[in-house]
């Protein structure tokens, strides 16, 4: 009788529709699980154009369950193509970000330039190697 209701399923939508790539799911694929593996990130966007290896096509149904592995970051990105709306900044960031913006805006007298530190006018040690590091005797 499962036989039976897979083919009526079949029958149902176009065979030139891509499928979901669920185990048993017939219904046509709306979108595009892609893993990216060097980013631990999964991005699940519109259909792709066309069927690529390491890529999942899925159903709205199953669009709307997928999550990605632990420790992983899902995208998801919107399926009816539009670009994803940024999210709103706090108050608290606009504050901040306008008063770097100010500052950076300022017209002030440049700084003097900062004087060269003095240098001691102790020679080396012996055998002592040059650099920014150097022994100093104690007097104890």
């Amino acid at each position: 009788m499962r036989g039976i209701r897979v083919t009526l399923a079949l029958l149902q939508y176009p065979l030139s529709v891509r499928r979901c790539s669920r185990t048993a799911c017939v219904a046509p694929a709306i979108a595009t699980l892609t893993y990216v593996y060097a980013d631990s990130t999964a991005v699940l966007g519109p259909l792709a154009l066309a069927a690529e290896p390491g890529s999942y096509d899925l159903c709205s149904v199953h669009a709307g369950r997928t999550s990605a592995p632990m420790g992983w970051e899902i995208i998801r990105l919107p399926l009816d193509g539009r670009a994803p709306e940024p999210p709103q900044a706090s108050d608290d960031l606009m504050a901040l970000a306008d008063a770097v913006r100010a500052i950076g805006l300022r017209h002030d007298e440049p700084a003097p330039p900062a004087a060269a530190p003095a240098r001691d006018a102790e020679p080396p040690v012996p055998g002592g190697r040059g650099g920014h590091l150097r022994l100093v005797q104690s007097n104890d």
